[in-house]
């Protein structure tokens, strides 16, 4: 080993042991913060999401003007144009953060929430109580308003967090930080129960992926290799999704207008978002006189169609299907379609090439409208209904964290309750077994 290269790789080990006493100092931090956060109360939490909001308000053009910088040197730095997008704050969208900030604290309080108390036959009653996780660890991309969305949840909920947003974001979140932690102080909580990761060093998310003894869990926000890697690494619990192939299955019982316009729906309304269907699935009776009406409305939109053998012939337009078409979540103005015979086939289409996120049927049939919601295994099951309603916003749970298709502890759109925890607990007086 050359000179060069002994000190190029002892500076890479000193590079790593900063990066690693950095995180810890963090976990020690969160872990002491949370067991405060945890008892405060609702009305404290509630003061420090009001102090937020007009903070944000305030200090609107301080984070306009970290944000230009962020724009311009990931511009520099070759960023696409959707990613731009994301990154991109203006002063409508800090308005809309601040009144975001205003839901979250307008929703009940769960913490403390006792639910299930029966009493049983030996005198005592026994429940289970609403409780906070402790301290999550939040790693996401690019959208600069997930910081606050996740902090104001994770402070309602009476969670510590850590929060490591995309380097492409930093001076963005760096302002955004320091507006959350200058609430918290005039709420008279603790400052540490808010932080965001300063350095850009991956390092760092490798870290807070092993620390157990300060994270109780944590979530990924962002693509598919983002959560792999996090799911794969992590040695705490993890909340997440890696696919959103979504479905909306027509069935031969199905009112046209109602199916076209659902369908339409949930593929146009967004492209890129986790809840927009990716293959249409139509059962056969029907396929003829609906698809080439859906065919045209996806063509005003720019939809290519990726068919089955009989999609093609009914819809010329449409191109041949491949194997690999049925497993992709496209994120784009792309849409597979098959005809399939009957429920069954549309069920058993979903169980095999479905990332158990959110399916649809559109039918006016009862008894099938229960099969699908009891047979299909997803982590949000619709009729008649757009598959673009899988989000937190919509389910009443204010802002969301994200969407998990895990079937532990949470599932589907995680908002406060899901940022909590049950435990038992027994009542009595003086009762003795």
């Amino acid at each position: 080993m050359t000179a060069m290269t002994a000190a190029a790789s002892a500076s890479k080990r000193g590079a790593g042991a900063r990066v690693v006493a950095y995180m810890r100092g963090v976990g020690e931090r969160a872990r002491a913060a949370s067991r405060r956060i945890a008892v405060a109360a609702s009305g404290d939490k509630n003061a420090a999401l009001f102090a937020l909001a007009q903070i944000l308000g305030v200090r609107a053009d301080e984070i306009l003007k970290a944000n230009l910088e962020d724009l311009r040197r990931a511009r520099e730095a070759g960023l696409d144009d959707t990613l731009l997008q994301r990154l991109e704050l203006n002063a409508d969208r800090v308005a809309a953060m601040a009144d975001g900030v205003r839901q979250v604290a307008g929703l009940a309080d769960p913490v403390g929430e006792i639910v299930e108390l029966k009493p049983r036959p030996s005198g005592i009653q026994v429940g289970r109580m609403r409780v906070p996780l402790g301290v999550v660890g939040i790693v996401y991309e690019s959208r600069p308003n997930v910081t606050a969305d996740a902090a104001v949840l994770c402070i309602k909920a009476g969670n510590a967090c850590i929060l490591r947003g995309g380097s492409e974001a930093i001076r963005s979140n760096q302002v955004l930080a320091d507006c959350i932690h200058q609430a918290l102080r005039d709420a008279g909580l603790p400052a540490d129960a808010v932080q965001v990761i300063e350095t850009a060093d991956r390092a760092a998310v490798a870290e807070l992926l092993t620390m157990p003894q300060y994270v109780d869990v944590v979530i990924p926000r962002g693509g598919k290799s983002l959560v792999a890697f996090v799911a794969e690494h992590a040695r705490v619990p993890v909340i997440k999704h890696l696919d959103g192939i979504c479905h909306v299955f027509i069935d031969r019982d199905a009112d046209a207008d109602k199916a076209i316009a659902v369908a339409v729906n949930a593929k146009t309304q967004r492209f890129g978002t986790c809840n927009t269907m990716e293959t249409l699935l139509i059962d056969a009776p029907i396929a003829r006189p609906v698809l080439p009406q859906l065919a045209r409305l996806y063509a005003t939109h720019g939809v290519e169609l990726r068919g089955c053998r009989r999609t093609c012939e009914i819809v010329p337009t449409a191109r041949p299907a491949t194997e690999e078409d049925w497993r992709t979540e496209y994120l784009a103005p792309i849409l597979s379609i098959r005809v399939v015979d009957d429920l069954d086939a549309a069920i058993d289409h979903i169980a095999r090439y479905g990332s158990a996120h959110t399916d649809a049927i559109v039918t006016e049939n009862l008894s099938r409208a229960r099969r699908f919601l009891r047979e299909v295994d997803s982590a949000s099951v619709m009729v008649n209904a757009s598959t673009r309603f899988a989000d937190g916003y919509e389910y009443g749970l204010g802002a969301e964290i994200g969407i998990s298709t895990d079937k532990l502890h949470a599932r589907g759109p995680v908002g406060l309750e899901g940022l909590t925890s049950l435990k038992w607990i027994v009542l009595g007086d003086g009762n003795v077994r």
